[in-house]
């Protein structure tokens, strides 16, 4: 008999600072930016994205995935298996929210997990669409953060040197 199918969960990191945004670049700053517009600030759920083969621009946030033979994964588990180990089974398929907002489904085979991660923003639990793709953590005590977020953005230590790459 198959089990019951679990609900749907991304994995998520919550990160408390500021979002900032010069000539469509993004950065979570951690610190009160001096010279960067501010685009949001207060508590940001971070969700992770893994982009589709052939559209970069696009990821889906996995929150349920459905293995050969009815095996269904959600949260961390959904998600070491697709780093780790999807490789092994091109048709599983993906159930998530995209990048752009909308629900989706789509295999394995169809994503592009030599792309890096895309961090996505949120500011609640269940929104219709991010606050966009980050590309940069601004932060003088990385240890303080999630050790997922620091994995997947390059990080500056000041405002500046973040600024400097631009």
């Amino acid at each position: 008999m198959p089990s019951a199918i679990p609900p749907r969960q991304s994995v998520e990191d919550q990160f408390t600072g500021f979002l900032i945004e010069i000539g469509g670049q993004k950065a979570l700053a951690a610190a009160a930016p001096e010279n960067s517009p501010i685009s949001a600030n207060g508590k940001f759920a971070l969700r992770y994205g893994i982009r589709y083969l052939g559209k970069p621009h696009l990821a889906i946030i996995p929150e349920l995935v459905a293995i050969d033979y009815g095996q269904m994964l959600n949260g961390e588990p959904a998600w070491d298996f697709l780093i780790k180990r999807s490789n092994i089974y091109p048709r599983a398929e993906v159930f998530g929210l995209r990048s752009d907002g909308k629900d989706d489904m789509t295999y394995v085979k169809n994503l592009d997990l030599a792309m890096p991660v895309m961090v996505l923003a949120f500011t609640d639990q269940r929104p219709a669409a991010p606050l966009g793709s980050i590309n940069a953590l601004i932060c003088a005590q990385p240890d303080s953060m999630p050790e997922r977020l620091r994995s997947h953005l390059p990080l500056f230590e000041t405002e500046a040197a973040w600024l400097a790459t631009l």
